[in-house]
């Protein structure tokens, strides 16, 4: 059972909470070159190139980072997430680890050297306590400027493998990593985040569920080594308009597959616009027995467009409103393509709607625990 005596819960059950958006497409738009993401940790690299790699400007240009943190308090956003999409030891390895492939093609021996690699684990979780660390910074200096609680979500995003697809059409059965690799791959971060003094985990992205099971058994082994927990956001994305996920679950699967791990708040998030995720946030509403975050992808991927997507701050705002308005949501705010001006357009509006009420089986529960019933 998850704390519904958290600060963020009590928050939840008061109002609707407002989430950043975009960190990657915001600091893609400031033109940063490769010598911007090199600095000087990396100026002598001889690897791939690294721009692109988001998280490494956390070393080489923090105070742009933080500055979008700010931004987003600014707009309205009571939860910002780390910039740590990616930082994990896979997520980064393309660009940060020069083995390679014994056999041609990355395989469970190739990664494990990646999980095992000491500069690179050493790197990752530098990346993510600093990462923690701006965040914190950037949300208690606008929390004592306004007097409102903001909260720092450690972020886990997706990785560049799967447990549960082949990345070999012609070998169906192949799998490039394993389940451990991907456990020991996250709890380096989880650890790295916690240390931070993140607020609570967020687990987004989530396209494959059996990568998502590695991250929360890393997250409950962390919780009991460190012998205290925090909240859990576990958000899932829909892959096209069937309904599923890539690895071919139902909504009403993928939120069975997560029960165990007693989320604070299920949500969706990425992949689709507004328009496409409509059914699904509805669908959620209707079954998921937690409070429900929902944060769209500003419109279909669109290469004609200034941040690569089409939905601009007025577009986006009165259809993410709709959803508060029927009562879908109890955290909203916005994924790839989204800015702090589609966070402002959308915010002081979203405070002035009613949250959606935690269902009453969880209440009960919860007032069985001795804590109050909201």
């Amino acid at each position: 059972m998850p704390d519904l005596s958290h600060p963020l819960a009590t928050l939840l059950r008061k109002r609707i909470v407002v989430l950043d958006g975009a960190m990657g497409t915001t600091l893609q738009q400031l033109g940063l070159t490769e010598a911007d993401y090199r600095g000087e940790r990396f100026r002598d690299w001889k690897g791939k190139d690294l721009k692109g790699a988001i998280e490494l400007l956390l070393l080489t240009k923090p105070e742009a980072v933080e500055r979008i943190h700010e931004e987003y308090l600014h707009a309205g956003a009571d939860v910002i997430e780390t910039n740590t999409f990616s930082a994990t030891t896979i997520g980064l390895h393309e660009f940060l680890f020069g083995g390679k492939p014994n056999n041609g093609r990355k395989d469970p021996e190739f990664f494990d050297r990646v999980v095992s690699d000491g500069a690179l684990r050493e790197t990752t979780c530098e990346i993510n306590h600093i990462a923690a660390r701006i965040a914190r910074k950037a949300a208690d200096r606008v929390s004592d400027e306004t007097s409102q609680p903001r909260f720092v979500a450690g972020a886990l995003g997706p990785l560049p493998v799967t447990a549960s697809l082949s990345p070999d059409v012609n070998d169906p059965g192949f799998r490039a990593v394993t389940f451990d690799q991907i456990k020991r791959s996250y709890r380096d971060q989880i650890d790295a985040l916690l240390g931070g003094g993140v607020d609570v985990l967020l687990v987004e992205t989530i396209f494959d569920t059996l990568n998502a099971k590695a991250a929360l058994v890393a997250i409950s082994e962390a919780f009991e080594k460190n012998r205290r927990t925090i909240p859990l956001l576990v958000s899932g994305t829909i892959t096209d308009r069937s309904g599923r996920t890539l690895s071919g679950q139902t909504l009403e699967a993928f939120l069975t597959s997560i029960a165990h791990s007693d989320p604070l708040v299920v949500g969706l998030n990425c992949s689709l616009g507004p328009d496409e995720m409509n059914p699904f946030i509805e669908e959620l509403g209707r079954v998921a027995p937690t409070f429900i975050s929902a944060y769209p992808n500003a419109g279909l991927p669109d290469p004609l467009s200034e941040t690569g997507f089409p939905e601009t701050p007025e577009t986006f705002a009165p259809k993410v409103l709709q959803w508060v308005r029927n009562g879908w949501l109890n955290i909203v705010g916005g994924c790839c393509g989204t800015t702090p001006a589609h966070i402002a357009a959308f915010a002081r509006s979203a405070l002035e709607l009613p949250p959606r009420p935690l269902p009453q089986a969880r209440r009960v529960k919860a007032s069985d625990s001795g804590r109050d019933n909201p």
